[in-house]
């Protein structure tokens, strides 16, 4: 049987938006097949670059770092939850308990284990740095993420999601001071995934996550390739 596979990645490059607390992206030759008869690149980047993974020592001092993820936690069913139509576009939109209920209305019940990644639309707007951080004259970005009563209601009532994602550049709404959704969720020994691609790409159920993130020793996330396997 065939498998569809469906890159969940964008391309980390220098031009990359950034969450406003971290630099830029910084690559630069130091071998090239033309003067040295093979080619390698020296790479400067945050942790938390581009499409990535926030391991749950992101907010959690003792919490697990990204070499410690299970491998198993790294490889789940995806449930898409399509909340563009609800958000309508709003830059401070949030995702609540009430997309989750509405999801398992129209397809059933929850997998056991699974991931649940948010598709705002947002992604849209990730080849436009400044479209995409969306920040208003004081600096406050707005872009649509998790509520904690989202988060809250995920740990307690549907305890086998062990990680969450979407297609923005924070799991909390941009405005956030507080980061009140990282507090919530990661603490709790589940992750998130930032950044995400293509997620319009993927059905609600069935497809499968697959997600690359190297094993940095005690590093609270990665950049990641992360793909989504659709039967």
């Amino acid at each position: 049987m065939s498998r569809r596979v469906i890159d969940l990645s964008h391309v980390l490059s220098p031009e990359t938006p950034m969450f406003p607390v971290y630099d830029p992206v910084e690559v630069a030759n130091r071998f090239t097949c033309a003067s040295d008869g093979f080619y390698v690149r020296s790479w400067g980047f945050d942790e938390h670059s581009g499409t990535h993974v926030d391991a749950p020592a992101h907010f959690a001092e003792d919490g697990a770092t990204v070499d410690r993820i299970e491998p198993a936690e790294l490889v789940l069913p995806i449930v898409v939850l399509d909340v563009r139509e609800r958000l309508g576009g709003d830059p401070d939109g949030t995702v609540h308990p009430d997309d989750v209920l509405a999801y398992e209305r129209r397809h059933g019940p929850l997998p056991e284990r699974c991931a649940i990644f948010a598709l705002t639309g947002w992604g849209a707007r990730a080849g436009d740095p400044v479209a995409y951080l969306n920040a208003d004259a004081a600096g406050t970005l707005h872009s649509p993420g998790f509520s904690t009563e989202a988060t809250e209601f995920l740990k307690s009532e549907r305890p086998g999601v062990r990680a969450i994602g979407l297609d923005t550049a924070s799991l909390d709404p941009g405005e956030s001071s507080d980061f009140a959704a990282h507090v919530s969720w990661l603490p709790s020994g589940r992750y998130g995934i930032e950044n995400l691609a293509n997620l319009d790409q993927v059905p609600p159920a069935g497809a499968t996550v697959v997600v690359g993130v190297p094993r940095f020793e005690a590093g609270s996330g990665g950049p990641a390739r992360i793909l989504a396997l659709l039967s």
